[in-house]
């Protein structure tokens, strides 16, 4: 990465997406891999994966198809950053340069509402979305699946995930009746 700026990737979306999952900004090893939540200890594709019913360990494309036939869009608030490593925290405010989220919305008007992968996805979210870009919708903090998000337990954030799920109506069949 030219000075340590990382840029995102176009947003995953079906034909028909409801709900929008954002976020931050994809961490090195993603981008390495060309892939949302690359690295191997994010719990994004474990979790999603348990909720909608496929295989965590699918082909990419696989992952992405089941996802978005669920009616799941996936993307990240920060098109581009200056960012040394990986970590949000490393994040300098001042390059931020968000996606055109509100544009999306207009675009795809399936959407309906936000879930928000982590802490710093909903400050980015806040401050560039609902402030500069005017859009304010529905939308809900999950925990981070981020390895750096040591401090609750696996089990701890897919229950979380699986509330937020169940209320947006994106649970696989199988799951939504356990």
């Amino acid at each position: 990465m030219s000075e340590d700026r990382a840029h995102g990737f176009a947003p995953l979306l079906g034909a028909t997406p409801r709900v929008l999952l954002l976020g931050s900004l994809p961490s090195e090893t993603s981008i390495a891999r060309g892939e949302y939540y690359g690295h191997a200890r994010n719990a994004f594709w474990p979790i999603v994966a348990a909720l909608l019913d496929f295989d965590a360990d699918a082909p990419y494309a696989e992952r992405v198809a089941a996802v978005t036939a669920a009616g799941l869009a996936v993307w990240d608030v920060l098109a581009t950053a200056r960012r040394p490593g990986s970590l949000d925290a490393a994040i300098e405010t001042a390059t931020e340069q968000a996606n055109d989220i509100a544009a999306l919305f207009r675009r795809q008007p399936t959407l309906g509402s936000v879930l928000l992968n982590g802490g710093k996805a909903e400050t980015l979210f806040l401050r560039h979305v609902v402030r500069r870009q005017g859009l304010d919708v529905p939308r809900l903090r999950l925990p981070s699946t981020s390895p750096a998000h040591a401090a609750m337990r696996f089990a701890e954030k897919l229950t979380h995930w699986r509330d937020a799920f169940a209320a947006a109506g994106l649970l696989a069949r199988a799951e939504s009746r356990e």
